[in-house]
């Protein structure tokens, strides 16, 4: 099989959410694979790192403020991004936060602050960036949902509702966008230790229950989303549209290990 199919050279790709996290790991595959950089966060100072680990690997970055509840703030980046590098192949939907609490728990502002951030803010940005697609007519757009995208979880009603949400937004954007040589899938991540779980996995009795659901037996590596983020961005996936890829191990066929036989 040619490496072009895989080859991002020349190509330009933004990641949002990109200062930790999935974001830097969706950032370092895509560089490695050719691609130049737009990396947008909150705090523009804080992608100072993932913009010089870029530079190392021969490649253009460019770090942009953007916070994904500001429509003025989402356009600003667009246009920003556009004018530094000409043409903008390939967004990364990465931006997102989570709120974890029984639902009984869970505030007006506390939803209102997931679902702005993660389903809101990834249509609007996505819109954005499409709209500066579609003139030439090509494009490689990549939501992340989550294994809530098809599985719910006590304690996390409004994130899975949002990426729930991701998977049904990417399909009908897909359908929207597919004329216009766009492609638009979903990611969708099992249980990777970022800094927004990193508390449970830090509960030693509550890894081994999870790894029991995993059939693969452990949770996810920066190293098992590479090739994943690298195959939806470029020519290799360039008849796939409107899918959802769970990269989880297994997790979401529901299964358990083996009980132990009878004596």
């Amino acid at each position: 099989m040619s490496g072009a199919l895989f080859d991002l050279s020349g190509q330009v790709a933004i990641v949002t959410g990109a200062s930790r996290g999935l974001g830097q790991t969706f950032a370092r595959a895509l560089a490695r694979a050719g691609a130049d950089l737009v990396l947008t966060s909150r705090r523009r100072e804080t992608l100072a790192p993932m913009v010089a680990e870029v530079e190392a690997l021969g490649r253009r970055a460019l770090s942009l403020p953007l916070d994904v509840r500001s429509q003025a703030g989402i356009e600003a980046m667009a246009a920003e991004a556009e004018k530094a590098f000409g043409q903008l192949h390939i967004l990364v939907n990465n931006a997102g936060c989570n709120v974890r609490k029984p639902a009984l728990e869970v505030s007006w502002d506390d939803w209102n602050q997931v679902l702005d951030t993660n389903l809101r803010g990834s249509f609007f940005v996505a819109q954005a960036i499409a709209a500066r697609m579609i003139p030439r007519n090509y494009g490689r757009i990549v939501n992340i949902g989550s294994v809530t995208s098809v599985f719910g979880y006590a304690g996390l009603g409004p994130y899975g509702a949002s990426r729930g949400g991701i998977r049904q937004l990417t399909m009908s954007l897909a359908a929207d966008w597919g004329p216009h040589g766009i492609t638009v899938n979903c990611l969708a991540p099992g249980w990777f230790r970022t800094a927004q779980n990193n508390v449970l996995y830090e509960d030693k009795t509550w890894v081994e229950n999870l790894t029991q659901r995993i059939p693969l037996g452990r949770p996810g590596q920066e190293r098992d989303l590479e090739g994943a983020i690298v195959f939806l961005a470029s020519e290799s996936s360039r008849y796939l549209t409107g899918q959802t890829l769970l990269v989880d191990g297994g997790i979401s066929t529901g299964a358990m290990q083996a009980l132990p036989k009878e004596k």
